[in-house]
């Protein structure tokens, strides 16, 4: 399961230094697993040819790692802070310039008119658009790990939840004895907690959002449902 991770080599989230062009946005800047590395200069790649506003910034975030879609809402969340889901035109291109991920203006407008019904978008719809595809079966296996971990029901998982199911016996970092429990299980939540958008919880989107990600790293379904077996014990 090697993939499963987008994480730092030592115990903490470094993120990415600050730039003009990263500003609100941050990654483990240290060794990533080849699946991901990959993913990341695909998408960068990708991003130099492709037009579709929409693709475009599905791959911004993808070069930013496995973890981009879902830090991209967990960004947006923070920064819309009244609890409210629907945008208008003017916070929905805010949101984006203030994330520091290289969109036009042209493009933020141009994405808000594809997806506003009533002069606002649905922040719950974007997300799911911006998403990669999953398959039926992939998506399954993720829902399965999640009700697994939200036992009462709400939709929300703490990162206690995580810490108590989460498996480490078939790591290969923890089998090749290069980390221990400790170190693999706090890079691991720190894909959930990062700096100050930390509130001890996931929803089911940040949760999906997550795995979208990893599973566009996995070319397998085999070795993706075996990841998820043996990470949630399913």
């Amino acid at each position: 399961m090697e993939s499963m991770e987008c994480y730092s080599a030592d115990n903490m989230y470094l993120g990415k230094a600050r730039t003009a062009s990263n500003i609100a946005w941050h990654r483990p800047m240290s060794t990533t697993f080849r699946e991901e590395e990959e993913l990341m200069q695909q998408s960068s790649r990708a991003l130099t040819t492709v037009t579709d506003p929409l693709e475009k910034l599905r791959l911004l975030c993808l070069s930013r790692g496995a973890c981009g879609i879902m830090r991209l809402g967990r960004i947006f969340r923070k920064m819309h802070g009244n609890g409210s889901k629907q945008l208008n035109e003017t916070e929905f291109v805010n949101m984006l310039k203030a994330t520091g991920l290289e969109l036009t203006h042209e493009d933020a407008i141009a994405l808000f008119k594809r997806f506003e019904q009533d002069g606002t978008i649905s922040l719950d719809e974007f997300m799911i658009h911006i998403r990669p595809p999953m398959s039926d079966a992939r998506r399954a296996k993720v829902e399965q790990a999640f009700n697994k971990l939200d036992r009462d029901g709400n939709g929300v998982i703490s990162i206690d939840d995580i810490r108590k199911v989460y498996s480490l016996t078939a790591h290969p970092r923890y089998m090749s004895g290069e980390e221990s429990t400790d170190v693999i299980m706090n890079a691991f939540l720190a894909n959930f907690e990062q700096q100050d958008i930390a509130d001890g919880k996931v929803t089911r989107e940040e949760f999906m959002n997550y795995y979208n990600g990893i599973s566009v790293s996995i070319d397998n379904d085999c070795y993706f449902d075996l990841m998820m077996r043996q990470a949630f014990k399913l």
